[in-house]
């Protein structure tokens, strides 16, 4: 349904119920009891109205890939790996790609090429380590992409073999393969069922021809979300204004720190091109690093840490200190905790993807999936920021919960505000909603993407439920 002028009915707003809402030319004309008709009317049956969630931090290609992939998530050994790749392998004929993802150490170290060959002997295979940062290759797959041109990234051994383990060589793999990009409808489609309106693409990867390729899903509606784009170059935004550009990405790895100049000079060349800069900082020592390039260089409104995995009770003061938001993962809790507790220091597990204690200390916090390496569904994240329980129902860092409104409002800051005061229904603003089939309490209780009753962007229905 799309509407240049459209009356949601009876809907709660701010608490407030039986209200109804107009929409015009994009943007929230009127709010008030029983307004006059006009134009098309969406019944809202007591539901709760509120601003469309954003996700500050996607990944939508890897997103989108995933789809085809092999998920590897909840593996249970070396024999469930084998049986699983074996299988999928099966279904598809010699010679052809395998790609799998969420692979992770526990399940039996980080194999080289010799045991993905005794696994995987008929086909090129890639495995994505669930951080994303690190890909498995076996002995054809190395074939295929041509070892001899591969980048630093690729692992040797003493003899200068590749080992098959490739590190932040994303860049390079989608050079080599040259493959079709993946099918974007069905991902926005589930954001959309989900209450999502605005996404900020966070991919370092990011170039114009991935960004021309984003714009024109945005365009097709094949993207119904507004769409910010990260990067970790210079990017242009489009004339039509299909994306915008966001911050500069600055990309660490805990393994390889860069030396301090280094950082420093990417926030220098972020400024310069008047952008701010989002930081990746899973690890403490990432974030320590970062937290000295600022010192250094200063820090300016928009500035970002991303994840923020690890924050010890210093971090948070010098956060706050230097006026830096913290985009995290609520999820990660939920979907990864039972391995955090498992592989954490008991004496970090307070650390773990803080949000309440960000939040006294005044530094401005916002949610996000990061998917693909974790659900793209916000619910799962506004669930994990009230309970903090893992898969199991174990706790972690009990200290860190939230209300279940302050966790609703992780994701519903503006673009340019991430963590900012939250987005309201009032005249004036974006017509980019989230319909609930109950009152704002009832829902909050039980959160989940299967109350929502219907999601509009610039007051076009891009989802409305059955």
């Amino acid at each position: 349904m799309a509407a240049r002028d459209l009356i949601l009915r009876n809907v709660e707003v701010e608490g407030r119920g039986g209200l109804d809402v107009r929409l015009a030319d994009g943007r929230i004309a009127e709010v008030g009891p029983r307004l006059a008709a006009c134009g098309q009317e969406l019944d809202g049956r007591g539901g709760a109205l509120i601003p469309g969630l954003i996700d500050h931090h996607i990944h939508l290609l890897a997103a989108a890939a995933k789809a085809d992939s092999l998920a590897l998530d909840d593996v249970a050994g070396a024999a469930d790996l084998a049986v699983r790749l074996t299988a999928f392998a099966a279904a598809r004929p010699p010679g052809t790609w395998i790609r799998a993802v969420g692979y992770h150490e526990a399940i039996v170290g980080l194999p080289g090429r010799a045991e993905l060959d005794a696994l995987v002997p008929a086909h090129p295979l890639r495995i994505q380590h669930r951080t994303g940062g690190l890909w498995l290759l076996n002995s054809l797959a190395l074939a295929r992409l041509g070892e001899a041109a591969a980048p630093e990234g690729l692992e040797r051994d003493a003899a200068g073999a590749p080992t098959g383990r490739l590190w932040r060589g994303d860049s390079w793999l989608s050079d080599r393969l040259g493959r079709t990009p993946p099918p974007l409808a069905p991902l926005g489609r589930t954001l959309a069922a989900a209450g999502v309106t605005g996404l900020m693409d966070a991919s370092v990867t990011t170039n114009p021809a991935a960004a021309a390729l984003l714009a024109e899903a945005v365009r097709s509606g094949a993207l119904p979300q507004r769409l910010g784009l990260m990067s970790g170059g210079a990017l242009a935004a489009p004339h039509d204004g299909a994306i915008f550009v966001g911050p500069l990405k600055i990309l660490l790895d805990d393994h390889a720190l860069p030396d301090l100049a280094e950082i420093v000079a990417r926030i220098g060349e972020a400024r310069g091109q008047g952008r701010a800069v989002a930081v990746h900082c899973v690890a403490a020592g990432e974030l320590a690093v970062t937290l000295a390039a600022f010192e250094a260089e200063g820090a300016q409104a928009g500035d970002r840490i991303e994840h923020g995995g690890l924050i010890s009770s210093a971090a948070v003061a010098a956060v706050a200190a230097m006026g830096l938001t913290v985009v995290t993962q609520p999820a990660f809790i939920f979907e990864r905790g039972d391995r955090y507790l498992a592989e954490v220091d008991p004496a970090e597990h307070g650390d773990l993807y803080r949000c309440a204690s960000l939040l006294a200390a005044g530094v401005p916090v916002a949610a996000s999936s990061d998917a693909p390496y974790a659900s793209p569904d916000p619910w799962i994240g506004v669930a994990a920021a009230v309970d903090r329980l893992t898969r199991a129902g174990r706790p972690i860092g009990l200290a860190e919960r939230v209300t279940p409104r302050r966790a609703l409002d992780l994701y519903l800051g503006p673009f340019d505000r991430p963590g900012g005061p939250s987005r309201r229904i009032a005249p004036g603003q974006a017509a980019d909603l989230c319909l609930l089939k109950a009152p704002e309490a009832e829902a909050l209780d039980q959160p989940g993407a299967e109350l929502v009753a219907a999601t509009l962007v610039g007051g076009e229905v891009t989802f409305e439920a059955g």
